[in-house]
């Protein structure tokens, strides 16, 4: 009987299954199953598996050291046709796994078994540690350079393009930028059954951050001796000397942009408030780190823009120099023609604070935007409230900006509730916004003419605010949520006290363990 072309087709995001496993007195336990959010990269754009029935492809993994494992099964097998014949996974997957991945199941079994999740020590050093509603969480961070940290990064990079669209690997195979990559593992640690000081570490995610070397100034001309020579010519290089007296010198010492490459949290472990923490972590690492001048992110997608946006907001209202510093200046006048007043707000202390909070300058200038919005008035901050009757607001907004077109752009009628003041307020921030929307958008508009770039940049502010406004709604509940959240860390940590000393003790005794892939 022949079968139809659709029935050997299969969908490869459902037919892959990745799984957490740790060893059991019965073999192994499974503490997590889930589904890749991607297969395009590895599979082809349709996302789909051809040659199979039934198809299953199994990829577990030991959920404290990542050691992999794959298996494929199918209930049918397509026979080779002419041209037609079933994928090789196995083949296709080699370029996305490490040759241990490809051992018999029983091999990964038995390993696993040998090395029980209480005898692992994650690589590299342990820099944070948070207690959250389901147990205790590490976060510990390495360099390439380190085999350990290489080999955990290739066992688990396949997550990349499982979980990040359009993500790729990172270059684990040029030893001269290894030290130039830094990781950041989390962890969330278990008491071992039946033993009061051992623990168990299970692979929660992990985030890598790349050194951009910058530049230490302009050149200047060689420096020339009596006999009219250059110095360079009379001279070498000389670096800096190690204790044993040879020269050293160090990629780490120079000026960097650090730029946070792939973040990625395991669906068994999201939505907890792991990935805030993460990102936080690593942000207060290079903060405090004085090679860094600014912490930036390689194409993040929607999710993570609100992530950042939220953690970059709550760590600079908690800036005392920030909120001290930035405010609407209330007594600029807005004039009725002419250039728009510059002084809204200081601009050269918002150079200082960025330079300080080392965030990237359209972040940052996002995150000051949102703070003076949420100071606004309740009368007249934009809100995510009444969206139903956008239409209509649009098309107010767009007979206001042509009735602006000569003279300067005109908001949207204020609330009756509204004072005066909150008014001129809103009207300020209105206009200390699109000061950034039209140099960003600058080129674009220069194409249109006045009253077009002026219902463009309405329109765009309109965005902005419900932007905005969906962004600062997440922020303050989840301001109120992490009360609640304390107080539940609190008490898990209470319940996991003696977890704390035994865990120094184990660290200290221990290092990460070197396989054979």
């Amino acid at each position: 009987m022949e079968h139809s072309y659709d029935e050997w087709v299969s969908n490869a995001n459902e037919a892959v299954e990745i799984s957490l496993v740790q060893p059991a007195p019965s073999g192994l336990r499974s503490i997590a199953s889930f589904n890749p959010k991607f297969t395009y990269s590895i599979f082809g754009n349709e996302e789909t598996i051809f040659g199979y029935q039934d198809l299953k492809i199994s990829l577990r993994y030991h959920a404290s050291d990542m050691r992999p494992n794959l298996h494929v099964s199918s209930s049918k097998k397509m026979k080779v046709v002419g041209e037609n014949e079933p994928v090789d996974i196995p083949a296709i997957l080699k370029d996305f796994l490490p040759p241990v991945a490809f051992q018999k199941a029983s091999e990964f079994e038995d390993a696993v078994k040998q090395t029980p999740a209480a005898d692992y020590t994650p690589p590299g050093e342990r820099i944070k540690e948070f207690y959250s509603s389901d147990g205790r969480y590490e976060i510990w961070k390495g360099t390439l350079s380190d085999p350990a940290v290489k080999q955990l990064v290739s066992r688990v990079q396949i997550m990349v393009p499982f979980f990040i669209e359009g993500g790729t690997f990172i270059g684990s195979d040029d030893s001269e930028s290894a030290d130039r990559w830094t990781i950041f593992f989390l962890y969330r640690t278990r008491q071992s059954s039946g033993s009061a000081d051992r623990y168990e570490h299970e692979f929660a995610g992990y985030s890598t951050v790349y050194r951009f070397l910058l530049p230490l100034g302009a050149a200047t001309p060689p420096r020339t001796v009596a006999n009219g020579e250059s110095a360079a010519e009379t001279a070498e290089l000389q670096l800096p000397a190690s204790d044993s007296g040879e020269p050293e010198f160090s990629l780490a010492t120079l000026p960097c942009r650090s730029r946070i490459s792939q973040f990625i949290i395991l669906p068994p472990f999201q939505g907890k408030g792991n990935a805030g923490r993460l990102y936080s972590t690593i942000f207060d690492e290079y903060l405090a780190e004085p090679q860094t001048t600014e912490i930036t992110v390689e194409d993040p997608n929607e999710a993570f823009d609100d992530l950042r946006d939220i953690a970059d907001l709550k760590f600079l209202s908690r800036l005392p120099a920030f909120t001290k510093t930035v405010s609407i200046n209330k007594t600029v006048q807005i004039p009725r023609t002419g250039p728009s007043p510059n002084n809204i707000v200081d601009a050269s202390a918002l150079d200082t604070l960025r330079y300080q909070a080392k965030i990237a300058p359209r972040q940052f200038n996002r995150a000051v935007e949102m703070y003076l919005m949420q100071k606004l008035a309740p009368a007249v901050r934009p809100t995510l409230e009444g969206d139903e009757d956008e239409e209509e607001e649009e098309e107010d907004e767009r007979a206001a900006a042509r009735t602006a077109a000569n003279g300067k752009g005109k908001a949207p009628a204020m609330p009756a509730l509204a004072t005066k003041e909150q008014q001129h307020e809103y009207r300020l921030w209105r206009m200390f916004v699109k000061q950034r929307l039209y140099r960003h958008n600058k080129e674009i508009l220069g194409q249109l003419d006045r009253s077009q770039r002026i219902e463009k940049l309405e329109e765009t502010l309109r965005s902005v605010e419900l932007e905005y406004a969906r962004i600062l709604s997440m922020f303050e509940s989840r301001t109120k949520l992490a009360t609640v959240e304390e107080a539940q860390s609190t008490a898990t940590k209470r319940k996991l006290t003696t977890e704390a000393g035994a865990e120094v003790a184990q660290n200290g005794s221990k290092k990460a363990r070197i396989e054979d892939a």
